[in-house]
């Protein structure tokens, strides 16, 4: 079998196990049995709801959360290097300094401008 027809064969099977699963779902799925007006209510721990669920966040919870997700990334990017390092030697083992050197920069930019600071 070829590679290509291999990469075939597994993209359909993964397209038809991933309608396959969506399908079933539909199917499958849990219905009530009447109607509520609580199910269009937004659920916030228990509590009744004050106001609209349409609220404006302050910014630095995306600045946070777009920081957290690109060190999150990087990390990834660190996994698989640690896992065969004696295969790479020591050039990888420089660059990786220097990849978590500039990715440490970063931290500190962020530090210094105050995007990690809750006030």
């Amino acid at each position: 079998m070829q590679a290509w027809q291999s990469a075939l064969s597994f993209l359909l099977l993964s397209a038809f196990v991933g309608v396959s699963m969506l399908l079933a779902a539909r199917v499958l799925r849990v219905r009530a049995k009447k109607e509520s007006p609580l199910k269009e209510l937004t659920y916030e721990c228990g509590e009744e709801p004050e106001g609209t669920a349409w609220i404006k966040f302050h910014p630095r919870y995306y600045v946070v959360a777009l920081v957290f997700v690109l060190f999150d990334v990087e990390v990834v990017f660190l996994f698989p290097w640690a896992l065969v390092i004696r295969e790479l030697g020591a050039l990888a083992i420089i660059e990786m300094f220097l990849f978590v050197g500039i990715l440490l920069l970063g931290w500190a930019y962020a530090l210094r401008k105050g995007a990690l600071k809750w006030q």
